[in-house]
């Protein structure tokens, strides 16, 4: 176990509010069950001159997930105890249902609720109630991937898990977690905050950033187990210490849900139980983080170090880059190696399997991949090969092989011949699908294509779309309910036998493959 440079962590915690700028954030750490560091800076309400306190309570956002998860496994045995309920959940789902265990685990193969609110033409700023939620979950009728054969991050998993919790124990969600998690590990702040639109102790989130400035961010959308969970540094630092005081109890709720878990073939899964594990310098890390609108947060536990470390932004910095920065400090750990520019990887390539799209592109710092909700960078290794943690590209000719193991994942895609400009006029019209209950329209004007989206949540604005191929476009959703947004949209064309336009597909990383017909 090594010892905690501690100059150097307050070194790192000094820099903190320069490096990741924004209205206010706070920043913690734990070793050995005590906390060593903190920092609380800026102000929680600008126009209010409020500071920032280590006491004001902020969205923990997906954080909250490893806490469902904790107390799902302290009320029941087994995940599986709850799985005679899950079916009046989920009512139209055709074919077999995913396990509890696997809601757990983000192997379900559902769609993402909070992507699925844009197909409903729910507006950025708009209402959408613990009911709602619950229906547009409980529509599906197919997973884009069978139970247990991939990792694909869904947040309406989470909150299956506790609509379970809650009906199997007749229980107010909140004062469970409050009664069984909170109050055993000295968190007297935290509580459940389901809607957004509650301004807990104070605090506003922003959206923006340093160069174009900030503004409050605007949500009015409920939702709990995914998320929910409102609690001040304090009382995040009061949880970290109550790990490590259980660390030797193999009946410890952190031990259970940190334990190893597999995909359905065996393989070795790198999140389960709402939590994310991965090495660092040869240390075993779990973590977690999340984001909502206009608020940032990260934790992660190295167990064999006894180190916990908690970062919470009330703006959109990357706290996930906050944490490890600390991390990294604490432990002495070398910075990461200097990027290597890349070369000859400009492309655009489709993965006919999911029907996304795939970009490739040359920086400085590597190979930039766009593919999923964020765009990531991976080093160059050679001329045809590219690799980061968990994700790796290779070139073969035409084909580009993406292997991601941290979704049990392996895509061929192939390459595409870019349009300058497409006939948007060819695919005007008004599209339904019958298996979510939505229409969209598309509109050409100009030589520009735009669509709208139209559901059970309302008419959502107009959003541009470019060509990317022949009969393959593009659709980005840069602002959405949720945080992060679902990103880039795939669009593919169908026609018929006489080539006519007879319906598309779209989808995105975290919802794919829905059908559409042209009315």
């Amino acid at each position: 176990m090594s010892e905690i440079d501690l100059s150097a962590l307050d070194e790192a915690l000094d820099l903190l509010p320069d490096q990741f700028r924004g209205p206010a954030g706070v920043a913690g750490v734990v070793h050995r069950g005590k906390v060593v560091a903190q920092r609380a800076w800026g102000h929680a309400d600008v126009a209010a001159r409020l500071p920032m306190t280590a006491a004001r309570r902020m969205p923990i956002c997906s954080i909250s997930k490893h806490m469902t998860c904790a107390l799902l496994l302290d009320l029941f045995e087994s995940p599986e105890v709850l799985a005679p309920l899950l079916p009046a959940l989920l009512p139209n789902f055709r074919g077999p249902l995913p396990s509890v265990a696997q809601l757990c685990h983000n192997q379900s193969g559902l769609r993402d609720y909070w992507a699925m609110t844009v197909l409903h033409g729910a507006a950025p700023e708009g209402r959408c109630t613990l009911a709602d939620g619950l229906a547009l979950i409980g529509q599906a009728q197919r997973g884009h991937f069978a139970p247990g054969a991939h990792f694909s991050y869904c947040n309406g998993n989470f909150r299956l898990l506790a609509e379970l919790i809650t009906r199997a124990t007749g229980h107010d969600f909140g004062a469970l977690l409050e009664e069984r998690l909170f109050r055993p590990a000295g968190m007297p702040g935290a509580r459940l905050s389901p809607d957004m639109a509650e301004r807990v102790d104070g605090v506003i989130g922003y959206e923006g950033n340093d160069e174009v400035g900030f503004l409050p961010a605007q949500s009015a959308i409920s939702w709990f187990g995914d998320s929910g969970v409102s609690a001040s540094l304090e009382d995040m630092l009061a949880w970290e210490a109550h790990i490590d005081a259980e660390r030797a109890n193999p009946a410890g709720l952190y031990q259970r849900i940190s334990g190893p878990v597999c995909f359905a073939d065996g393989t070795a899964a790198p999140y389960g139980y709402g939590l994310r594990r991965y090495m660092r310098d040869g240390r075993a890390v779990t973590a977690h983080g999340g984001g909502v609108r206009g608020f940032c947060s990260y934790r992660l536990h190295v167990a064999a170090e006894r180190l916990s470390v908690v970062v919470i932004f009330n703006h959109e910095a990357s706290a996930m880059r906050a944490a490890e920065t600390l991390m990294a400090a604490a432990l002495g750990l070398a910075p990461p190696a200097a990027p290597t520019p890349a070369k000859g990887w400009d492309g655009l390539w489709h993965d006919t399997e999911t029907g996304l799209f795939l970009r490739t592109r040359d920086t400085a710092g590597g190979v930039r991949l766009h593919y999923a909700v964020s765009p990531v960078t991976l080093p160059q290794s050679d001329e045809t090969r590219a690799s980061a943690p968990d994700l790796s590209l290779r070139r073969e000719g035409d084909m580009l092989v993406m292997t991601r193991t941290a979704e049990n994942l392996t895509v061929h895609a192939r390459r595409l011949h870019p349009l300058a400009r497409a006939n948007a006029a060819e695919i005007a019209g008004t599209y339904r699908s019958e298996e979510i209950g939505a229409t969209l329209v598309i509109e050409a004007r100009g030589g520009a294509a735009s669509i709208g989206f139209e559901g059970m949540l309302g008419r959502g604005p107009m959003e541009r779309m470019y060509p990317l191929a022949q009969d393959l476009w593009t659709v980005t959703s840069r602002r959405a309910m949720d945080a992060a947004p679902p990103g880039e949209w795939t669009v593919q064309i169908r026609r018929d036998a006489t080539g006519a336009v007879a319906g598309l597909t779209i989808g995105c990383w975290l919802a794919r493959g829905i059908d559409y017909s042209l009315l």
